[in-house]
Parts: C-alpha cells; structure tokens; sequence
C-alpha cells in the first residue's frame, strides 16, 4: 500500500511538473507575435512591440486598433516592409541606429510618422537636417609641402564623407610607401602636408623622401581623385585655377552632386 501511494504521489508531481511547463511554454509562445508588414514577415516579442504606449503596434497588440490578419492568421500592416526593420531595431535598441550610407530619411520619417512614434520620428529628422547641413557646407583636402604651402594640390567637394575617402586612401598609399611613417608626413583635418614635396626637372612635382624613394606624383593623385569622385556619382566642376589651363595643371580641383 505504502508503495502504490509513494508511486501515485510521484505521478502526481510528475504531472504537475509538465503541467507547469507547458503552462510556460505556452505563455512563452503567446508572447511571440509574427507580423506581416507589406509581404515581409517579422517575429519579435509582444513587450517589444508594446515599448511605448499609445503607439499604433501598441494599440493593435491590445486591441485598441483594429488590423486585418492575412491567410496565415498573422497581423497585416500595409506598409514598407523593408522600411520596418529599422522600426522594429528601434523598439528593440531604444535608439536610431541606421546602416552607413542610409538616404532614406525622408521614408523612414513618415514611417515613423504612421506608427505613431514621436521620438523615433524627431530622431530621423534630426538626422535628415544635420545631413543636409552637411551637403551645403564645402569641405576640403590639402595636400602640401610642409615647407611651402602654396605649393601641391587642394580638393573641394561638399560631401564630407568623400573627401575622407580620399585623405584615408592617401594617407594608406603613403604609409604603405614610406617606412618613416609618420615621420615624413603629418595628417591634421583637413592637410596631408610630406616632408619631402620637391620639383623634378620635367616641372612635376613630386613625393620623394629624402633618399629619392618615389611615392607618387600629384597628376597620379588628381586622376585618382577624380576615378574616385566620378565612382561615388560626383561630377567635377570647372577647376578653380583656370588660369593653369587643364585640370591635370591646375592646383585645385571641385566636386559635387
């Protein structure tokens, strides 16, 4: 008798035990909600899409605003589906945090705007206003000899993040050619000046170290420049010194958008 009851107690704990499981497995899964947004399926948490109230998926997720379910049983929003990751990445984060290169601002702002979060909206357009504070503003490159600065090549372009594009590149190729790195040249915001920038007798001038060990000309570096500009969809305006003639003789070159 002593063993039939020990045996019924066990089953007893066994069975309360999945009971207890399931009932957590259960509010495990109820707790995830699949959203389809314009074709795009995402996954996430109910307190995630809850984060912030009287938002619009938090007013769907508790009933408050009516949504269509698809054939699936999932919520339908027709909306940029592509768009929504940054939304959901901001629910998630708690902060804006977009891919390098993002020009989807003005989209991303109404979407923000759709779903009702203020503070991911306000966000975006911060954002949208500093770059475009940004592209107004002309930014430029010094590349100069360090005794003369009169001397060498200067560009212009209104997109910050191009020019440095090109000082990155310049300063690589220099490194990787000069062994006193960065003895024979110093880099500050805006001018890369060599410590070593001499006239050959051709008329062109030259990075040298002091050994004579060549590194480039500045045609070669204006070429580049200018491959580099037209790959990022820049267009070269008229040289700022005309008076040289031809942009591979002038000393400043323009780019913009």
């Amino acid at each position: 008798m002593e063993r039939k009851a020990t045996r019924r107690e066990n089953e007893c704990e066994e069975q309360n035990s999945n009971s207890d499981g399931s009932e957590q497995d259960k509010d495990y899964k109820t707790s995830l909600i699949t959203l389809n947004v314009g074709g795009y399926l995402y996954i996430t948490q109910k307190q995630t899409l809850t984060k912030y109230p009287d938002s619009f998926l938090e007013g769907i997720i508790n009933g408050r605003i009516m949504c269509p379910f698809d054939a699936d049983g999932h919520y339908f929003i027709d909306r940029d589906g592509l768009l929504f990751r940054h939304i959901l990445n901001f629910l998630r984060n708690g902060e804006l945090l977009l891919p390098e290169g993002f020009r989807e601002n003005q989209l991303l702002a109404h979407e923000a705007e759709f779903f009702q979060l203020k503070v991911l909206s306000d966000a975006v357009k911060s954002r949208w206003e500093k770059e475009q504070l940004a592209s107004r503003e002309t930014t430029f490159l010094e590349i100069t000899d360090s005794h003369d600065r009169s001397q060498g090549l200067r560009i212009f372009c209104n997109a910050p993040e191009f020019i440095a594009k090109i000082k990155s590149r310049i300063v690589l190729v220099s490194k990787s050619r000069l062994d006193g790195f960065p003895e024979e040249f110093s880099v500050s915001s805006n001018i890369i000046q060599f410590k070593y920038f001499i006239k050959s007798e051709n008329g062109t001038r030259l990075v040298l170290k002091e050994d004579n060990t060549f590194v480039c000309t500045l045609e070669t570096l204006k070429f580049e420049a200018i491959m580099m500009a037209l790959k990022c969809g820049f267009r070269l305006l008229t040289s700022l010194d005309c008076s040289k003639g031809s942009i591979v003789h002038s000393d400043a070159l323009h780019f913009i958008k």
